[in-house]
């Protein structure tokens, strides 16, 4: 069974060399498609064996679409994996006895996925460990065309594999909120979007299918997403830190419940209400709100600029 592994990078040298070498024994080959980095990224993916493809980055879904489009012709399986992210021995060891055993009905294979936080794995909260789609028969998965939160939709049957892949980014806390400044933009898109509608709107909710991920999904999009800003961020840290126990996480775990769970939430609703502001007060559209304020572009790109 051919598996390929698709990395999207940008700059990414403390991290890319770990991950390529926690899938060496199971995938058949590894591309990595890079958006431009400044430091040892491509050096070091190559280094590694990784073929190297470069592209400008728009959003995760429209990369990794396009990486998609990118793989050779005899792939038959094709697993996602973040640079920061480390795929378990218990893990490989599940993919390389399961896939030549799969039927061809069915078309991706679900994973644990697991999160480590300034060193200390996350284990209370009720977020861990997330079931998520990574494994899935190339054509018959793509990424959700959305800016934010993106996950592999297929058409077909899934299996289910419970080794774990970790997500461990070694950066400093000042890049993890940079980082999770620009999130929230990106999230605010989607919300917009959810709103007024002004670009195709692909999500994998769905509380009937009983997965994981369609069901958190419902509840964001038809529970969370209406109820009041601000005030939904303070009840989601409360729900994560005080009645599903983050408190129990340590230090570390304080400052994650507290960063991603309320911060990063407040944040979110915080630039939403700015952008619905921005445009009662000059009456203008979401697409152009977005621009100005946001400084992201989601105007419909012609063949020639994507």
């Amino acid at each position: 069974m051919t598996l390929v592994a698709v990395i999207l990078t940008k700059n990414e040298e403390r991290h890319i060399a770990r991950a390529l070498a926690s899938v060496s024994g199971i995938v058949d080959r590894c591309v990595v498609v890079d958006s431009g980095s400044k430091d040892r990224t491509v050096e070091l993916a190559e280094a590694h064996g990784a073929k190297v493809i470069e592209n400008p980055w728009i959003n995760y879904a429209t990369q990794f679409n396009w990486a998609l489009d990118q793989l050779p012709s005899d792939t038959e399986w094709v697993l996602r994996l973040d640079a920061d992210e480390i795929v378990t021995e218990l893990l490989a060891q599940q993919i390389k006895e399961a896939l030549p055993k799969l039927g061809s009905d069915t078309k991706g294979i679900y994973v644990s996925r697991r999160m480590h936080f300034l060193g200390r794995p996350i284990r209370w909260g009720g977020l861990f460990p997330i079931r998520v789609l990574r494994i899935f028969r190339h054509g018959a998965g793509r990424c959700e065309d959305r800016w934010m939160d993106e996950h592999i939709l297929v058409d077909g049957a899934t299996a289910d594999l419970f080794g774990e892949i970790i997500d461990d980014n070694l950066n400093s806390l000042t890049w993890w909120t940079e980082k999770h400044n620009a999130y929230a933009s990106r999230e605010v898109v989607d919300l917009l979007n959810l709103e007024y509608g002004f670009m195709t709107h692909e999500t994998v909710a769905d509380i009937r299918g009983g997965q994981q991920a369609g069901v958190k999904r419902w509840l964001k999009e038809r529970v969370y997403a209406r109820l009041p800003g601000g005030l939904r961020a303070f009840f989601y840290f409360i729900y994560r830190y005080v009645i599903r126990f983050g408190f129990l996480d340590g230090k570390e775990g304080t400052a994650f419940h507290v960063l991603q769970g309320f911060w990063y939430r407040y944040l979110v609703d915080m630039k939403y209400h700015e952008v619905r502001k921005y445009m009662a007060e000059n009456n203008l559209d979401a697409v152009t709100a977005i621009h100005d304020v946001l400084e992201i572009d989601v105007r419909p790109r012609t063949a020639n600029e994507s």
